[in-house]
């Protein structure tokens, strides 16, 4: 086990060092963020001053060495925008990420698992078709447009709900529920086709042979089983929420990670995109990391491998 996560961690210090390597050189090209932060005609002799002061106009792999080795004692830079670190922009965003992300993954997953089940478990009925219909036009509506139409619905005819901001609860239900929308989908058309493919293993009819309880055989042989594809799709979107929705947040004024990244490339602010980056890398990584050992006490066959 020891072995296991040296290796992983070895190699997700390797995946985290490529994304911040790619997003430093590709930042370069974005342009100059001095002509940006200083006015409008603003002679060159500012421009140079302010390029030798954020550190500009040195070489790009003199700049790169520079960042990569302040970024291992966690230094990002002071932020071109807010001057003020780049990692506190970005970290004080993270209650408002995981609040979002929180809401959706939970609900999602909970609706999404229900109607998946319900949906294998009544296959060939209307109940099925239902839900398929559902979770299809679920997965195929963009978020944004979804989420434009409940504001105008719920927030601007009805007015019953805000149309975007952070605050109360009000606030987090309309981009919840958009979210929890494409998630549930998601999972149940996975869930339904995994339960659908373990119900014709040999071992679950020998389980039925055997004179099991329908329960028992449907707890432990059938959805134990199914939930592995599906506890690798969960972590895949915990990863992408809890990175930031950048579509939602920009559609309700969310003040999270995401938005927070896509102003900073708006501004060409260099060390707040490498801040946050770094940040959606670590929380993909460790959200793989903890669906990796979850396999083992899903399966533990798989522990052995």
């Amino acid at each position: 086990m020891t072995r296991y996560l040296l290796s992983k961690l070895f190699e997700a210090a390797l995946a985290i060092w490529g994304v911040v390597t790619i997003v430093f050189f590709v930042s370069r090209v974005l342009g100059d963020p001095a002509v940006l932060l200083l006015p409008i005609g603003a002679v060159e002799q500012d421009l140079e001053r302010l390029r030798a002061a954020l550190g500009l106009d040195r070489p790009i792999l003199e700049q790169y060495v520079i960042s990569m080795l302040a970024m291992f004692r966690g230094d990002f830079g002071i932020s071109f925008q807010h001057t003020r670190p780049a990692l506190d922009v970005v970290l004080e965003r993270m209650p408002a990420t995981g609040l979002l992300a929180g809401t959706a993954l939970v609900f999602g997953t909970l609706i999404g698992a229900a109607a998946g089940a319900i949906a294998a478990l009544r296959r060939g009925t209307v109940a099925e078709f239902i839900v398929m219909t559902a979770a299809l036009l679920g997965q195929a509506t963009p978020v944004f447009w979804l989420g434009i139409m409940l504001i105008l619905l719920f927030a601007v005819e009805l007015g019953w709900l805000p149309t975007g901001g952070y605050g109360s609860l009000a606030y987090l239900i309309l981009p919840g529920v958009t979210l929890s929308v494409f998630v549930s989908a998601s999972i149940a058309r996975l869930l339904r086709s995994s339960l659908l493919d373990i119900m014709r293993e040999d071992y679950v009819r020998t389980a039925r042979a055997k004179g099991l309880l329908p329960k028992t055989v449907f707890l432990w042989h059938i959805a134990r089983n199914a939930l592995i594809p599906v506890v690798t799709m969960i972590g895949i979107i915990a990863g992408e929420l809890l990175g930031g929705s950048v579509v939602i947040e920009t559609v309700f004024a969310w003040p999270g990670v995401g938005r927070v990244i896509m102003q900073a490339i708006q501004a060409q602010d260099f060390p707040v995109i490498q801040a946050g980056v770094a940040l959606v890398a670590v929380i993909f990584v460790v959200v793989n990391l903890l669906v990796d050992l979850l396999y083992g006490v899903l399966d533990p066959r798989i522990r052995r491998h």
